[in-house]
């Protein structure tokens, strides 16, 4: 019998984004796998046909759908690509440069951070440190951190992915610092609060908050610090937890910069 054809297959809509490293796409089309591809395939249960979202370190966003899935990759065939601005047009970039703690708080700040818009994280060994990194742990602590980081801005739908770097030492993490604004978060301090500190000042574009750990920091890690630039703060009478000073000056910053 005669009629009008079928329309066209349609593919099935997602709204799922995906963070993604751009070494993953070539030309129009973006090969995932690892933890990726199990998360997609195996826990999603996405298939052919299926539309999403990549969304690289560099900015850019990839529309596309679903091509194939083998047994340990998946092809997406990219149909429309943005590049998107730095910070999702944040006009200050927040590093934030936390001594390592103890346990999984790390993870705690890196995951609230981000979703707060921290820009990068600097983690450095401190002298009072409880956790320790060696030097041959390092390369597969930074990979599970910036999987952290990633996993976070995939949740509450950041265009960017925040770095995560490593540093030995204090004394390495204040040498490397070029930020324009640098801030430390120190216990000892009595008479420059942070509210007085940022009072009739407008952030620069690039700023820097460095934390201690549990312990607090050695006498010699300030004295890096303020040699290099930065300004001892104080968060009031209070004596917050790392993880919470974190937290709470991230939240701080960003009301200052009218993002919150």
């Amino acid at each position: 019998m005669g009629g009008d054809p079928l329309p066209e297959k349609q593919p099935r809509m997602s709204s799922r984004r995906f963070m993604i490293n751009s070494r993953s796409i070539s030309e129009d089309s973006a090969v995932l796998d690892g933890e990726l591809f199990r998360h997609i395939v195996r826990v999603l249960r996405l298939a052919a046909g299926d539309s999403l979202v990549l969304v690289d370190e560099k900015g850019g966003e990839h529309a596309g759908e679903i091509e194939h899935v083998a047994k340990e990759q998946v092809t997406v065939a990219i149909r429309q690509s943005n590049h998107l601005t730095d910070q999702e047009g944040h006009r200050q970039r927040i590093t934030v440069c936390q001594a390592l703690p103890k346990g999984e708080k790390i993870d705690l700040i890196l995951q609230k951070c981000t979703e707060l818009g921290a820009h990068d994280f600097w983690l450095f060994g401190g002298q009072r440190s409880i956790a320790r990194v060696r030097a041959d742990q390092i390369s597969n602590k930074l990979e599970r951190w910036n999987r952290i980081t990633a996993e976070a801005a995939r949740q509450c739908r950041r265009r960017t992915v925040p770095a995560v770097r490593w540093f030995p030492t204090a004394a390495a993490a204040a040498c490397a610092a070029t930020q324009e604004l640098r801030l430390i978060l120190w216990e000892d301090e009595s008479t420059n609060r942070l509210k007085e500190a940022l009072s009739g000042i407008t952030l620069p574009e690039s700023v820097m908050v460095v934390i201690g750990p549990e312990g607090g920091f050695d006498p010699s890690e300030t004295g890096f610090f303020a040699g290099n630039g930065f300004q001892s703060v104080s968060l009031g009478s209070r004596i917050l937890r790392t993880e919470t000073a974190s937290i709470a000056i991230m939240a701080i910053l960003q009301y200052t910069c009218d993002e919150i």
